[in-house]
């Protein structure tokens, strides 16, 4: 790589740059160099990518219901821009909030089945506001230990008595809600779904403990929303738990279309006490009207018609049961189309992922520190833009490159 190649300073500068490129020199050294490949395409099923001759299929997107480069969608996004201009340039409270703000925010409270929402530039931003504006030293915050960084961030902001819990560990979690029940607000934080292993949270039981305890539950929907259960409503809708989870933070900047933007829904006082105090919200300029556009298109999509959440779905299973029989570990809980194929070594797993764009497959290696040492894979993301076919040559691919590298899946444990 050559990074002291770049310069030849000296003092502080000089030293301080030092730093930075030995770290940059061990992150090459141990294999888990991040190299950004450069599409030249919209974002779909199918890609072009800079310097390849012809187009690859995607497996890592997180465009789980191919609504990224969809007509209507971008037409939606075209025409708001028609009517309310390319930006607002100002936050909401000032002179940022228009109609079709409000109309977005209303429409996603209905989807969720919730009384308000209030939107973001990004669900980082919404999970960075939530706990400091809602909680204080009185009050305590539990948090499943894999949760986002965006979550562990945000309860770093806050004052309120943390808790980390052992993942969907259950048991762990009771002991820390007795050791913490005088706490004047009681809040569960989880992930809806994992997406580092596709796994989904134990709700039900999550639900149960904070009716005992008298605690709020919260989830972040990211890699639920849209395509989770039967109507896509998420998590809460898959384990029959609406209407017992309290608050909803989630992302349009996934399966919604793919662009950018989050929000939280839940109770009105929740949504009003963040209007007044979430300092994302104050201090960052509103969402530019052709991310509204669209992502109001998708909302309406969805809250019509059911067919993509099935196709996603389908699709799922047969990438499933294909990797399975071809003798691949696959992690993740089998509704989620996170599919992650288990490799262990983080060396194997960036360059399985090598071979696989020669046969025309774009998927990444995840490894050490995105995901624990020696639990190193491939994860992939299913979408209902995949055809069957283009589901079939991925699984054929594995095999190609499994062969190729005299790698067999067999040898790889989750545990």
């Amino acid at each position: 790589m050559g990074w002291r190649a770049y310069g030849v300073e000296q003092g502080s500068r000089r030293s301080a740059l030092d730093v930075v490129a030995k770290q940059l020199e061990e992150i090459e050294a141990a294999g888990t160099w991040k190299t950004e490949r450069v599409i030249t395409s919209t974002q779909a099923a199918s890609i072009n990518v800079a310097n390849r001759s012809e187009p690859v299929l995607n497996f890592c997107a997180n465009n789980y219901l191919g609504l990224a480069n969809n007509p209507e969608v971008i037409a939606a996004g075209k025409a708001a821009m028609d009517t309310h201009g390319n930006g607002l340039a100002s936050v909401r409270f000032i002179c940022g909030t228009q109609d079709i703000h409000k109309n977005l925010e209303g429409l996603v409270a209905e989807f969720h089945e919730m009384e308000d929402t209030i939107l973001y530039a990004s669900c980082f931003d919404a999970n960075a506001a939530i706990f400091e504006t809602l909680l204080s030293p009185e009050d305590a915050v539990f948090s499943d230990e894999l949760n986002h960084a965006s979550i562990i961030d945000g309860i770093r902001l806050c004052k309120a008595q943390k808790a980390r819990f052992r993942h969907r560990d259950m048991g762990h979690l009771r002991e820390q809600l007795q050791e913490k029940k005088d706490a004047r607000i009681k809040l569960i934080v989880t992930d809806g779904v994992f997406s580092m292993d596709g796994n989904i949270a134990p709700l039900c039981e999550i639900c149960d403990l904070a009716d005992e305890f008298d605690a709020l539950v919260m989830i972040d929907e990211c890699h639920a929303t849209g395509f989770l259960g039967q109507r896509g409503r998420g998590t809460d809708e898959l384990l029959g738990v609406k209407g017992r989870v309290d608050i909803i933070n989630s992302t349009m900047g996934k399966a919604l279309g793919g662009a950018m933007g989050g929000y939280t829904t839940g109770p009105k006082e929740v949504v009003a006490l963040l209007r007044q105090k979430a300092r994302p919200y104050l201090f960052s300029n509103t969402l530019p009207p052709a991310v509204v556009g669209a992502t109001t298109k998708v909302f309406e999509l969805l809250m019509s018609n059911s067919d993509l959440v099935e196709k996603v779905q389908a699709n799922t299973q047969r990438f499933r049961k294909g990797m399975e029989a071809a003798g691949f570990v696959v992690g993740g809980d089998p509704e989620h189309p996170i599919c992650p194929i288990m490799l262990g070594d983080a060396r194997l797993a960036s360059q399985f992922a090598d071979e696989m764009l020669k046969e025309n497959i774009y998927v990444i290696g995840f490894s050490f520190p995105v995901v624990p040492k020696g639990k190193a894979r491939i994860r992939t993301q299913i979408s209902a833009a995949h055809s069957e076919a283009d589901i079939d040559r991925a699984i054929q691919a594995f095999r190609a490159v499994a062969d190729r590298l005299n790698f067999d899946p067999a040898n790889v444990k989750l545990d």
